[in-house]
């Protein structure tokens, strides 16, 4: 890992191991990833989960893609279009106190409808965020 990512994971998403006390974290305490144009988030792991907070500006588009990890996105605010399957055709507009499970390996795209803010909980952790390996999140 590049002392970039090294760096970025230190601060963004802190580990708490099995062999650890357990830690109360304020999420203020962790200053925001920019990552591509109207993204940015920040996020923490465990062993086996994953919790983020992701923030997307109004029109705002997450490009599709997929991973091994189940996802549990919860809108806090705003209302974010999920767009589900290889072929597009389940599309679910989620408001502020819904909630949308996107099985594993699931491929699904996103546009923010209103500014977003979203909790996502990722089981197992998502290797890609932590190695700094999600290139289609950053725009690249």
């Amino acid at each position: 890992m590049s002392s970039a990512s090294s760096n970025a994971s230190s601060i963004v998403c802190p580990s708490i191991r099995a062999d650890m006390d357990a830690r109360k974290i304020r999420w203020e305490d962790h200053q925001r990833e920019q990552l591509a144009p109207g993204i940015e988030r920040r996020f923490l792991y465990g062993e086996r989960a994953m919790l983020a907070q992701v923030f997307l500006k109004k029109g705002t588009a997450v490009p599709k893609h997929t991973h091994e990890s189940e996802q549990i996105t919860y809108i806090v605010e705003g209302t974010l279009r999920l767009v589900l399957g290889d072929d597009g055709a389940r599309v679910f507009d989620v408001a502020a106190g819904e909630v949308l499970v996107i099985p594993s390996n699931v491929p699904h795209a996103a546009e923010a409808l209103d500014d977003v803010v979203d909790i996502d909980i990722f089981s197992p952790p998502r290797e890609d965020w932590i190695k700094g390996q999600d290139a289609y999140l950053r725009g690249r």
